[in-house]
């Protein structure tokens, strides 16, 4: 395969060319997952102490270009110098936890006597088998870590792997990539396939030979796959407007610390950043003060002119500034208070609270991606279910209370997949169950959750 076009990958912090791509023809796409197909026959076969072998040495490697591979992340994402060398060594962890993991995961023996009218000698003997191809799609903001929150659980599984990054992140994902090839990877198991998704999307979603889809990204793209995939399994993770949720008798320095941490980290471009907070009208005026307080301390700057910890970065694109703009002007239009910060300069958004948000302005609704924060107000923690339920997305909330017995009673009526109480809403530790309900994804990711699914169960049926 030899590509005939390139596309410039550029910083979103200096808007430099860092790097090429290949943008790949469908004839590309056909060629590696045929190479993906040859390599799964021999991959399956291989003992699971082999396969967990190979992810050992991914981690090894990995920690071995740190420094390397936290310098890319920067330049190509915008992140700070601690969130990408923390996203290195965690994807190390996951990585070896996964191999872990496989090691110690069972089939089943099933025993027919059990159930009525069965008799002693027949029993079922339960594997979980590889699916065959996995295409896994990984997201711009997290190119590393997300990569391989996919490739690590298919391939230990025994599937194939075809990768596309995100088109911005596919240098820090291709790097990741190639160093699982680097340990000799069998030919074809895991090939990168990069290009405009407007281009090869569609093509490589409706493939014939793609046998089940891990993707993480917009809720608006994740629909498109699942009406194309039809029948192909998914495993999705999608989009989400995550909500704080904040009675009267909470500690109030407390939430308001998680608050500030979970909304304004990365910019807040991540799919569990709180993107609102609903709040009982008994402590909002305290509460929305002691944010602003809090959002004081918040590091605001470029990574390449200034070293060390930043909170809030130049959004990855100028169109992913332009939407957060447009929902900071709809919301002063329609009265919302400005509390602090709407000012812009190229991509760099300031940190932005609003008080006084209402369910007729997008800002209640609208997951933004970026560092603006709503504060709704409600008369009770009814209501603050009630608005909280109403959103499309069910991904994540926070109750934030010092009754524990009245937080399970919220959690429990809450509509999302995960709730976390008096803390901020956040992915992780990678062993833990993580899902969204609605607009928010489809399946459970989590190290063992993301092996159980891309494998299927096969039952063989002995009888004496």
């Amino acid at each position: 395969m030899i590509a005939k076009q390139f596309i410039d990958i550029k910083s979103p912090l200096t808007d430099e060319v860092i790097g090429k791509v290949p943008a790949m023809s469908r004839e590309d796409v056909d060629e590696i997952i045929q190479r993906a197909k040859n390599g799964f026959k021999i991959w399956r076969d291989k003992p699971l102490h082999e396969r967990v072998e190979y992810l050992y040495k991914v981690a090894e490697l990995l920690l071995e270009h740190e420094v390397e591979l936290t310098s890319l992340l920067i330049k190509e994402v915008g992140k700070d110098q601690k969130s990408a060398k923390s996203e290195v060594v965690r994807t190390a962890d996951l990585i070896k936890f996964t191999a872990d993991t496989a090691k110690n995961m069972h089939g089943q023996n099933i025993n027919a006597d059990s159930f009525p009218g069965g008799n002693k000698g027949k029993f079922a003997i339960i594997k979980h088998v590889p699916i065959g191809v996995v295409l896994a799609v990984s997201p711009f903001n997290y190119p590393v870590n997300l990569a391989a929150s996919k490739i690590a659980p298919a391939l230990v599984s025994g599937n194939a792997v075809v990768f596309k990054p995100a088109t911005q992140g596919s240098l820090s994902g291709s790097f990741l990539a190639k160093l699982f090839i680097e340990v000799g990877l069998p030919e074809g198991v895991l090939g990168i396939v990069t290009g405009k998704g407007s281009q090869i999307g569609d093509y490589i979603v409706t493939h014939c030979d793609i046998n089940f889809i891990n993707f993480t990204g917009s809720t608006e793209v994740g629909n498109h796959i699942a009406k194309e995939a039809k029948m192909v399994p998914l495993l999705m993770e999608l989009g989400g407007k995550d909500a704080a949720v904040v009675l009267e008798d909470a500690d109030l320095d407390l939430t308001a610390s998680h608050i500030v941490g979970g909304a304004f980290a990365y910019s807040g471009q991540r799919c569990t950043a709180i993107k609102r907070v609903i709040v009982v009208n008994e402590v909002a005026d305290a509460l929305a003060e002691k944010i602003k307080e809090q959002m004081k301390k918040l590091k605001v700057g470029n990574p390449v002119e200034i070293e060390g910890t930043l909170d809030v970065v130049p959004l990855i694109n100028e169109g992913s500034a332009d939407f957060v703009e447009g929902l900071i002007e709809e919301a002063k239009i329609k009265g919302a208070k400005l509390l602090c910060g709407g000012e812009r300069k190229g991509n760099l958004i300031t940190p932005t609270l609003f008080d006084y948000v209402t369910t007729d302005m997008r800002l209640a609704w609208e997951e933004p991606f970026g560092p603006v924060l709503p504060i709704i107000r409600v008369n009770s923690e009814e209501e603050a279910i009630q608005i909280t339920n109403a959103s499309e997305y069910g991904l994540q909330a926070s109750v934030f209370t010092t009754n524990m017995h009245r937080a399970f009673e919220v959690a429990d009526k809450l509509e999302v997949g995960t709730v976390q109480i008096n803390n901020k809403t956040e992915r992780g530790p990678d062993h833990l169950p993580f899902l969204g309900v609605k607009s928010s994804g489809i399946g459970v990711q989590g190290i063992s959750y993301s092996i159980e699914a891309m494998t299927r169960i096969k039952s063989t049926v002995i009888n004496l």
